[in-house]
């Protein structure tokens, strides 16, 4: 059998396509080309939706120290605010492509923006316990975006896949960096991180008002309790069973490494520099420095490894960038931190394209590449939940930031030797 060549820059990964083995009603096909026909509504839809993918999480990482003393939560607990939006959105992406299948895309990811509001707007409520809901809220909501974005992208913009695709990643890591830079200005503005934290609901807000009406023209046609897609009939377990593959393991454990990564940073990161003496509000700029320059790898490295037949180089380089940063915060974090935070955030934005990359590369049908994909993501968030909470712990029992971040660097070394694993020249196969 010929050997299938790498896809170029137009088969670009994607995540789960909520899509998948459907076929709309011919009411609802009809209302999606009324939708095509106004495709600024759609474009801008894509892009207010994507701004808020991150921002949420982002704008958190800045305020700790303030949540934390308000609440006299200890390392551990602290480390609770960012670890559990990272579990719901593992435990919710399962649902979101049944739930469009049942409802339609649009509408699930009105839901989504709904539920992401919600829960930003419960996380500043005064009992304790409402950060800790808002936080379940805030990660199923994203979670929900996460899985459907990339799917009506590429049903929406069939022959723009690539540069749609880039478009929301874009978006979504500026909306991060925006959060990030803007989260203490906005607390002194607001009078409290709970005024920075909520302000976020009005992005949230302002990118629902864009898809209800993109909603009611998609459910146009359908009648009430009327699903708004039906099945085509395929074997539900064809191809590959991927749990038995150590390939599709290897993707899928490098996806989670670097998101662990990843996350402990956001958690993390200003309050490394902040208890070495940083200020505040230099902190939150490096932050968001960092989080700006991961637009950089995550635009450079998926497009040397689609033109590339194996992608081990590139894996061991983007953990390699993100160990030399983890090293310099345990030499100098705040003399040279700008310098660390330009290596992680470019180790960053590269990991994430390629974990991204090698879902679609290791597969050899776009099936099994939306199942490895759903696979990726559901396990991979569970495994970045750990990360934030295993390092508050341990910060936490000894009082310092040496052993936390030894422990990244292992991580990264963890995350080299799987990415020569997982970036192979082979396919997933039955």
């Amino acid at each position: 059998m010929p050997r299938p060549h790498a896809p170029g820059p137009e088969a670009e990964p994607l995540l789960v396509d909520a899509e998948t083995d459907l076929r709309p009603t011919p009411e609802v096909a009809a209302a999606r080309r009324t939708l095509r026909a106004h495709p600024a509504l759609l474009l801008i839809g894509i892009v207010l939706a994507s701004l808020n993918m991150r921002a949420a999480l982002a704008g958190v990482s800045p305020l700790l120290g303030e949540i934390s003393g308000h609440f006299g939560l200890s390392a551990t607990m602290s480390s609770l605010v960012t670890t559990i939006p990272l579990i719901f959105m593992g435990l919710a992406s399962p649902f979101a492509p049944r739930l469009a299948r049942r409802w339609g895309t649009e509408a699930v990811l009105l839901s989504a923006l709904a539920l992401l509001i919600g829960g930003i707007l419960l996380r500043v409520a005064p009992p304790v316990m409402a950060l800790f809901a808002g936080g379940a809220l805030v990660g199923s909501g994203i979670a929900f975006l996460n899985v459907l974005m990339p799917g009506l992208v590429k049903r929406d913009f069939p022959h723009r896949a690539a540069g749609m695709t880039a478009l929301y990643t874009t978006s979504m890591i500026g909306g991060a960096t925006v959060s990030a830079a803007s989260a203490v200005p906005l607390e002194n503005a607001l009078g409290g991180w709970r005024g920075s934290l909520a302000s976020w609901s009005l992005l949230a807000v302002v990118a629902a008002l864009v898809w209800i009406p993109q909603t009611v023209l998609a459910r146009r046609g359908t009648h009430h309790g009327e699903p708004a897609a039906t099945p085509v009939r395929t074997t539900p377990d064809a191809g590959p069973r991927l749990s038995r593959s150590p390939l599709a393991w290897q993707v899928t454990l490098f996806m989670g490494l670097q998101s662990s990564i990843a996350y402990v940073c956001i958690a993390w990161l200003p309050t490394i520099f902040t208890d070495h003496g940083m200020s505040k509000n230099t902190a939150g700029l490096v932050f968001a420095f960092s989080t700006m320059l991961q637009m950089v790898g995550s635009f450079v490295v998926p497009t040397l490894a689609g033109r590339m037949r194996s992608q081990r180089t590139l894996a061991v380089a983007v953990a390699a960038l993100m160990g030399a940063g983890i090293a310099g915060l345990l030499v100098a974090p705040v003399a040279g931190a700008w310098v660390w935070a330009t290596l992680i955030g470019v180790g960053q934005g590269g990991a994430v394209g390629l974990a991204l990359t090698m879902m679609v590369l290791r597969t050899g049908d776009a099936h099994t590449s939306a199942r490895l994909s759903g696979m990726a993501q559901t396990w991979g968030y569970l495994l970045a939940a750990v990360g934030p909470l295993a390092l508050g712990v341990v910060h936490q029992t000894i009082g310092g930031w040496g052993l936390p971040l030894t422990l990244m660097l292992a991580v990264c070394g963890v995350l080299a030797v799987l990415g020569l694993g997982a970036g192979r020249d082979r396919k997933i196969r039955s």
